[in-house]
C-alpha cells in the first residue's frame, strides 16, 4: 500500500524576516508509522525539490525519538531532498494522503489548486485524508461541487488560536486554523494547549498539534487495515 505525504515548499514566515516549512516531529513520526507498518510512503510538495524544514521544529525541546532517527536517516533526508512535484500526484495511484504541518501550509497548500483537487480525488473514493496541526488549512480553499466548503458540517481539529498565541505568532500568520475552520462551517474541537487530540469524521482525520501526529498516523493505519 501506498500512502501521499503533502509537504509544504513555503519557507517565509509572512514579513517576519524568519523562516517557517514543515515540522520535523509531525513528518517524521507518521512517516515512521507508516513505513514500519510496510506501507511505501511517497513525498510531494508544490514546487518538487528540497522541502524546507521549521526551523523551530529543530529546537532542543521539540525533539523526540522519531526526529532523532529522522536525523540519523540518511535514506529519508534524501526523500525531503527530493520530493515529487504535486502537480504530478494523482490519488488513484495511492490508498491514503497525509499532510504534517508547520506554518509553512498556511501560505501555500491553502490555496494550492492541486492540492484541492487531490484532497476531493482521495476523499470522493472513498480514500483517507489524514492533516495535523496547521495542515487543515489546506481545507481552506477545498470546494465540494455543489460549492460548499469541504470541511463544512464536518468534525474538525487542528492548531488552536490559544496555542497559536502561545508561540506568538497570531499577528504573523495569514489565518488561524481554529478560526477558519470555524467560518468553514467544520465543527471545530480542541483539548488543552499541546495535548492529544485526534478527530476522525468518515474519511477524514485530523490532529489537534505535534503531539497529536503520531496517533492520526496510527488512527489511518488502523483504518486502512
Amino acid at each position: 500500500m501506498k500512502i501521499l505525504f503533502v509537504v509544504t515548499s513555503h519557507d517565509q514566515l509572512g514579513d517576519s524576516g524568519k523562516k517557517t516549512g514543515f515540522w520535523v516531529e509531525e513528518f517524521a513520526a507518521p512517516y515512521y508509522k507508516f513505513v514500519d507498518a510496510g506501507y511505501e510512503v511517497v513525498v510531494a510538495t508544490p514546487k518538487g525539490g528540497q522541502a524546507p524544514i521549521d526551523p523551530s521544529s529543530e529546537a532542543p525541546s521539540a525533539q523526540t525519538e522519531a526526529t532523532q532517527r529522522y536525523y540519523n536517516d540518511a535514506k529519508v533526508q534524501e526523500v525531503i531532498a527530493h520530493t515529487h512535484k504535486l502537480a504530478e500526484m494523482q490519488a488513484s495511484n495511492f490508498d491514503a494522503v497525509f499532510y504534517p504541518g508547520g506554518h509553512g501550509p498556511l501560505w501555500d497548500l491553502a490555496s494550492d489548486p492541486y492540492s484541492a483537487k487531490l484532497i476531493l480525488d482521495f476523499y470522493n473514493n472513498g480514500k483517507l485524508v489524514g492533516a495535523v496541526c496547521h495542515a487543515p488549512g489546506a481545507f481552506k480553499n477545498v470546494k465540494l461541487q455543489n460549492g460548499e466548503s469541504f470541511v463544512k458540517g464536518k468534525n474538525v481539529t487542528g492548531f488552536s488560536n490559544t496555542e497559536e498565541a502561545a508561540v506568538k505568532l497570531t499577528d504573523v500568520v495569514p489565518f488561524l486554523v481554529e478560526t477558519e475552520m470555524k467560518n468553514l462551517g467544520a465543527n471545530y474541537s480542541k483539548v488543552e494547549d499541546w495535548g492529544i487530540h485526534v478527530v476522525e469524521d468518515g474519511l477524514l482525520i485530523t490532529g489537534q498539534n505535534p503531539a497529536s501526529s503520531e496517533s492520526v498516523a496510527e488512527t489511518m493505519i488502523s483504518r486502512l487495515k
